[in-house]
């Protein structure tokens, strides 16, 4: 199953706590809440590139399965991840005490972020 393709946000729970305890400053919290991201995905065998544009902020993002690489969060620090496969649809990576588990399903990308016990939910559709 390939990850490519556009992605735009359908609905998200727990943004705000989350956003707060990642430290984000209320300001941007506001502004990210009403905004509908685009995710773009490319998949090449085992590399990825994840591009996810929220208003003006864009986060950009590559690995390949299973080797060593740098990735942005959300809140613009970057931190070295492993991102594992499991199963042909779901993609795990963990960042810095936050756990991220990304699944497909059809047209649908169901991203979870966990950090201790705060979990953030995204649902994106296939555009």
């Amino acid at each position: 199953m390939s990850f490519t393709g556009k992605y735009e946000l359908q609905s998200q729970e727990n943004f705000e706590p989350f956003m707060k305890a990642l430290g984000l400053p209320d300001d941007q919290i506001q502004k990210g809440k009403d905004i509908k991201s685009i995710s773009e995905i490319v998949q090449d065998g085992k590399k990825f590139k994840i591009t996810v544009t929220t208003g003006s902020k864009v986060l950009h993002n590559e690995f390949v399965i299973g080797e060593e690489c740098e990735m942005e969060m959300l809140t613009g620090e970057k931190v070295k991840a492993i991102v594992q496969m499991e199963g042909n649809n779901r993609l795990v990576a963990n960042l810095k005490g936050l756990k991220s588990v990304t699944e497909l399903n059809g047209d649908t990308i169901t991203n979870t972020l966990t950090m201790g016990d705060l979990t953030y939910k995204r649902i994106s559709k296939r555009i």
